[in-house]
């Protein structure tokens, strides 16, 4: 590779890390653990994964919405054509590590989902199947710079069952935690069939806050967060086969959903009103702690 080439992709690398810094929120707190190598191509993953969900967030019609999707699956065939910078980083780290492209397929799967004119899960099933397109692929995709040599319990085949059950874990308390902001949205991701078994019209009131006058709602979003944690304790088994720093990085992004998923349990109304999040020095002491318990 020319100087001149090496000199492109170091500058598509920092891009991605810019957008990771900038956007990643709870993620880059865990991402900024790893070495180098690790972090910079695990930035040009969440860059991407970035880019397909700004898409569909962002306020363009459906159709270009859909159109834009489409064309990212091309660029994703032809990595080695790129001149965007967040594809050419893609690119390299993928050259570098396993990285398992076709898991951006299933994130664009669903994203593609969410651009329904009222997104409703029918029940438990269907909310699996979502949460694993949108974060067990996620998870996939980061284990994949981790790797699973190192770690103190040696490789381990069922490795990427357990980073897609985190990944789905860390989904199910976006979910929780955005209820309100969804429902604003026209998107309800908590199933039908479970609203249905509980009584609950997911609906907000006067003031735009959830309402809630029987308190089902309370009660459902515990039951919910108590499943979650469930998920939490499966995909976690995943940590003892990572080298220390990626074991440090993948606690880290988890601890910080997980203690989210906590408060929820504790007290579900906080999500009535609000988006509950966590202050930037909760999040790096989540991440210190992480880090210092992987030196014991």
């Amino acid at each position: 590779m020319s100087q001149g080439a090496r000199s492109t992709v170091e500058e598509a690398y920092l891009e991605c890390e810019r957008i990771t810094r900038t956007e990643a929120g709870n993620f880059y707190y865990g991402i900024r653990l790893l070495p180098a190598p690790k972090r910079t191509a695990l930035c040009a993953v969440y860059a991407l994964a970035r880019r397909v969900d700004d898409i569909g967030d962002g306020e363009l019609p459906r159709e270009t919405k859909l159109k834009a999707l489409t064309e990212l699956r091309a660029d994703l065939e032809h990595l080695d054509e790129a001149t965007d910078p967040v594809l050419v980083a893609l690119a390299d780290a993928a050259r570098r590590y396993p990285v398992p492209l076709g898991a951006f397929g299933e994130l664009i799967d669903g994203v593609e989902t969410d651009l329904a004119e009222f997104v409703t899960i029918a029940d438990w099933d269907e909310l699996v199947v979502y949460c694993r397109r949108v974060a067990g692929a996620i998870g996939r995709l980061c284990l994949s710079i981790f790797g699973t040599e190192a770690g103190a319990g040696g490789s381990e085949p069922r490795a990427e069952l357990f980073a897609d059950q985190l990944g789905i874990a860390l989904q199910q308390t976006n979910i929780l935690r955005d209820v309100r902001e969804d429902l604003g949205n026209r998107r309800i991701y908590l199933p039908q069939s479970e609203l249905a078994q509980w009584g609950i019209e997911l609906r907000t009131d006067a003031a735009g806050d959830l309402d809630d006058p029987e308190g089902r709602l309370a009660a459902y979003l515990r039951f919910a967060a108590a499943r979650a944690e469930d998920w939490y304790g499966l995909g976690l088994r995943l940590v003892p086969h990572l080298d220390r720093r990626s074991a440090a990085c993948c606690t880290a992004m988890a601890g910080i959903y997980r203690h989210l998923n906590q408060r929820i349990a504790a007290d579900p109304v906080q999500v009535y009103d609000k988006r509950l999040r966590l202050s930037g020095a909760q999040k790096a002491r989540v991440a210190v702690t992480c880090l210092l318990r992987g030196r014991s």
